[in-house]
């Protein structure tokens, strides 16, 4: 056969498929598109129903997707099933308080107007963002979706790996690659240890409906306890927010009836958006940093949460993610191109060695802000608020840090970058 990537396929039509991606939430989904959308015949095993999840209603929970993940999701035909349900975001701002006293008179003001490409990101509804996935996947050949099932061993061979599933079936691969979150099976299952630690914070997520129009500003509010992030959906009416307090305030906050919810809210929110009330349910999550201590191990990769969780101070988890997503995607589908064993180590270290720092060195950087912001000491206080007036007085400096935040720097994988693989 000429065709390297024809001849890697028949080499592996003894196996269900060529790559196995444990993880249906979002990551997990979106490699498969794009593994599949390169020739590779792909399986995506999601533990979750994927119906009930496709047909949630509302209750607040969104991401914020940077512009070089909206690139992708456009290359994987995910973003023109989703284009008229997200909110631009328009503007930035960052501040440092205290609850109750508003803002430090320093601030940093990030505006899309100062970029060519447009708004610096997008907030998608958790719901519309999963089943603009569920649509895309049921009409790309070579990628099944097998929902309701988990993955309860997994083992390595010289030429593949099978994994048995909670009903018994069991399933072969070339790769397997766990898109599973922090708490990756997967990764546990090849011996990949993890390494963080815990930041005595909670995040309290829920969204307000407020009487003034946000007008595509998302707000950061730096508060000793830790930061509240207030994201802009759509309609103007509506924000989603991502509040951090300690753990045991949390705990006996989120404990609130939603009257008290919302009193022990209105200090740290404030007035600038008139009258508030909750609008969906209320979450708590803990707030940690874990690193994987390897990327992958024979025949095994790691993408997202499995691979490192970082704190939600900036807003970037699943771009973390997107980028791991173009960056395996681009190896494998290369590497089957040249009639390589997509599954051996040397392909898998190339993933590695293209995401392993880049990804360490945000996690540390969303690290060391939020030990810097989340406390009352006041020579820090004076010296992260005149950082904050420094950079916003600085157009070259504050538009370097926008191209950071919309995932434009750095080598980008293909898809990100808006190009095919």
């Amino acid at each position: 056969m000429d065709n390297p990537l024809c001849w890697t396929i028949f080499a592996g039509m003894d196996m269900d498929a060529d790559i196995l991606i444990v993880g249906g939430g979002l990551n997990g989904p979106a490699l498969g598109l794009a593994l599949a959308q390169g020739g590779l015949r792909v399986t995506v095993i999601d533990a979750r129903p994927a119906p009930a999840r496709a047909e949630a209603g509302f209750d607040g929970r969104a991401y914020a997707l940077a512009i070089a993940s909206k690139r992708l999701l456009e290359a994987v035909g995910v973003w023109p099933r989703l284009a008229d349900k997200v909110q631009p975001i328009l503007q930035i701002k960052a501040s440092d308080g205290v609850a109750g006293q508003g803002p430090a008179p320093f601030f940093l003001t990030f505006d899309h107007a100062e970029m060519e490409e447009g708004p610096m990101g997008f907030m998608a509804e958790d719901r519309f963002l999963y089943a603009a996935f569920l649509a895309a996947m049921s009409q790309t050949n070579g990628l099944t979706l097998i929902s309701g099932e988990s993955v309860t061993a997994q083992e390595v061979t010289a030429t593949g790996v099978a994994v048995t599933l909670a009903s018994g079936r069991k399933l072969t691969a070339r790769v397997l690659v766990g898109c599973d979150g922090r708490a990756s099976g997967v990764a546990q299952r090849a011996g990949i240890g993890r390494t963080g630690w815990g930041y005595g914070q909670t995040a309290l997520v829920t969204a307000i409906k407020h009487d003034r129009d946000h007008h595509g500003i998302a707000q950061q509010f730096f508060m000793p306890s830790g930061p509240l992030a207030i994201l802009p959906l759509p309609g103007g009416h509506h924000s989603s927010i991502v509040w951090s307090e300690t753990d045991a305030a949390a705990q006996a906050i989120q404990a609130l009836d939603d009257d008290a919810y919302l009193a022990a809210l209105r200090p740290r929110f404030g007035d600038f958006l008139g009258e508030i009330e909750l609008a969906g349910a209320r979450f708590t999550y803990p707030l940690s940093l874990t690193l994987a201590n390897s990327f992958v191990a024979p025949r095994v990769a790691l993408v997202g949460d499995a691979a490192h969780g970082v704190h939600p101070i900036a807003g970037q988890g699943l771009n973390l993610g997107f980028r791991d997503v173009g960056a395996l995607a681009e190896v494998l589908i290369e590497a089957a191109r040249r009639g390589e064993d997509i599954g051996a180590t040397d392909v898998l270290e190339r993933y590695q060695r293209w995401r392993r720092f880049d990804s360490t060195a945000l996690a540390l950087g969303m690290d060391g802000v939020n030990r810097l912001f989340s406390n009352d000491n006041p020579l820090l206080r004076l010296g992260r608020d005149l950082g904050l007036g420094l950079v916003n007085a600085l157009p070259g400096l504050r538009r370097g840090f926008m191209r950071q935040a919309a995932g434009l720097q750095g080598e980008l994988p293909k898809l990100l970058a808006g190009r095919p693989i």
